[in-house]
C-alpha cells in the first residue's frame, strides 16, 4: 500500500544549525531476506518498503523499520578494516546505499528526501523517508565476517520509516537525498 503524499508546505526544513545537505543514492537494494541483498535500478516503495525485498526474521522490516539506509564511507571504512565484499551494495543488508552525507551528522528523526532534482516536491517524484533509529547490526552479519557485528558498531547505517511518496513512488539509483531535517 502506498503512503498518501503529505504536503510538502508542512515537511521540515533544515534549521542554521543543521544546514541541508545532498548526497547521492548510490544503489537500490531488495532481497528474499537475510544478506546479500541484490543491487537493482529502481524499485517501488510503499509504507512496509521496497517492492520485492522480505525479511527472515520478525525484528527485521515493519513499518518503522521499512527502509535500511548505510553510507558509502561507513561501507569503505569496512572495507579498509579487511571486510571482504565491504563496497558491494547489499552485502550488509541495506537498502539504500548513500554517498556525500556525513552519518554522524544525522539522529533518528530526522527526515530525507529522494528525487531526481534536489528541492524537488510531491508532485516532481519525491519521496521522504524518516529515520527511526539507529541500525542494531545483527548477528547475521558473521556471514560476512567473524568480526562482525562489533565491527559495525558506530558505523550500522540507520532504518528509516517512509512518511511521502510521490510521482511513481520508485528509488532510482542516481537520485539526489537531501537533508530535510527533523520532524
Amino acid at each position: 500500500m502506498t503512503p498518501p503524499a503529505n504536503n510538502p508546505a508542512s515537511a521540515p526544513t533544515a534549521t542554521p544549525d543543521r544546514p541541508s545537505s545532498i548526497g547521492r543514492l548510490v544503489a537500490v537494494c531488495i532481497g528474499p531476506g537475510g544478506i546479500p541483498k541484490r543491487t537493482v535500478e529502481r524499485a517501488k516503495l510503499t509504507t512496509a518498503g521496497l517492492e520485492g525485498d522480505r525479511h527472515r526474521h520478525p525484528k527485521h522490516g515493519g513499518e518503522a523499520r521499512a527502509l535500511c539506509l548505510l553510507s558509502a564511507a561507513e561501507k569503505q571504512s569496512l572495507a579498509e578494516d579487511g571486510v571482504v565484499g565491504a563496497l558491494e551494495p547489499g552485502t550488509f543488508g541495506e537498502n539504500l546505499l548513500i554517498d556525500g552525507l556525513d552519518f554522524a551528522d544525522l539522529r533518528p528523526g530526522d527526515r530525507l528526501s529522494f528525487a531526481r532534482v534536489p528541492g524537488a516536491g510531491v508532485a516532481g517524484g519525491r519521496v521522504v523517508c524518516e529515520l527511526s533509529d539507529l541500525r542494531a547490526p545483527c548477528i547475521t552479519l558473521e556471514s560476512v565476517d567473524v568480526r562482525l557485528p562489533d565491527l559495525m558498531c558506530g558505523r550500522s547505517g540507520f532504518v528509516a520509516r517512509v512518511v511521502e511518496v510521490g510521482g511513481t513512488g520508485e528509488l532510482i539509483a542516481g537520485m539526489a537525498v537531501e537533508v530535510l531535517g527533523s520532524a
